[in-house]
């Protein structure tokens, strides 16, 4: 993709289609004033639907209109691994990751200040935490049993699957259940790679199954723990946003597709766009690039 493409959608992104979602769900403003999420039972503490399947949502619209990376699917529906470029530093990313969620979620909390908000805060940080340690681990066996092998990159999305699933609700489950859910997550999320790929949706990262089908099972598990919210609030909830933030997305991205492109030549892509966007090497200690 062009660099300067995804950033005018980034503009439109945060100063347009999220700020109006966030206004119907954490602001409490009815949806083009039809309905109102809270009246219906919508809840989702930290951002599982509000954020992750917003994002999710967005990606998908500019996935769909990109069209998967040269050499990733076969003519006959074979799918070809494009394996990432470090391991070391997306597993070094991941736990970057773990950790900000701490503040993520705990800081969702918005108080410290007494006994009862500061308990609920370390609540937060003991599912969190319980949550992304179940996914990692459910994710990392179930591609044993699917693939042969503890794959690492099903691993780390596992623990950010985790991660996800418990950010609708991480202060009212108890550890175990936490634990449980994240796991939940750890599995869906490898199903949801493996079918992408199948649908020959090209997501280099996984970041559509981990931040959007998550995302959504974790609006789902609210109700379980949480009898403030209710399944169908949180169904109706999850539709809003995704039809909104799907749709607001396609049509910009559409628009830019139409005006400037959004994806580089067959040449700048065999390169790297690190190089032809931002006129340097990623990686030159592996390269033999002349100028």
């Amino acid at each position: 993709m062009k660099l300067w493409a995804f950033l005018v959608f980034a503009v439109v992104m945060t100063g347009v289609i999220y700020p109006l979602e966030g206004s119907w769900t954490w602001g409490g403003m009815p949806v083009f004033g039809m309905y109102t999420l809270g009246d219906l039972g919508f809840s989702d503490f930290a951002g599982s639907g509000i954020v992750h399947m917003a994002g999710a949502a967005a990606a998908l619209a500019g996935v769909i209109l990109l069209g998967a990376r040269k050499g990733k699917y076969g003519k006959d529906g074979q799918v070809y691994a494009i394996p990432g470029a470090n391991l070391p530093l997306a597993t070094l990313g991941t736990f970057i990751l773990w950790l900000g969620w701490f503040g993520f979620n705990g800081g969702s909390v918005l108080a410290t200040a007494s006994v009862e908000s500061a308990n609920a805060v370390a609540i937060v940080f003991m599912n969190t935490n319980a949550a992304a340690a179940g996914g990692l681990i459910a994710a990392m066996i179930l591609a044993r049993i699917m693939f042969g092998k503890a794959d690492l990159t099903m691993a780390l999305n596992g623990a950010l699957a985790g991660l996800v699933a418990i950010t609708a609700e991480p202060s009212t489950p108890t550890p175990l259940l936490a634990t449980i859910f994240g796991a939940a997550g750890g599995v869906l999320v490898v199903f949801s790679i493996v079918t992408l790929d199948k649908l020959k949706i090209d997501d280099p990262v996984g970041a559509i199954s981990v931040h959007g089908v998550v995302g959504l099972l974790g609006l789902l598990l609210v109700p379980i723990t949480n009898d403030g919210s209710s399944f169908s609030g949180q169904i109706i909830g999850a539709l809003t946003i995704f039809v909104w933030v799907f749709a607001a997305s396609f049509v910009t991205w559409l628009v830019i597709k139409t005006v400037m492109g959004i994806r580089v030549s067959e040449e700048d892509e065999y390169d790297g766009v690190d190089l032809s966007e931002c006129g340097m090497e990623a990686y030159p200690e592996f390269t033999n690039a002349t100028t």
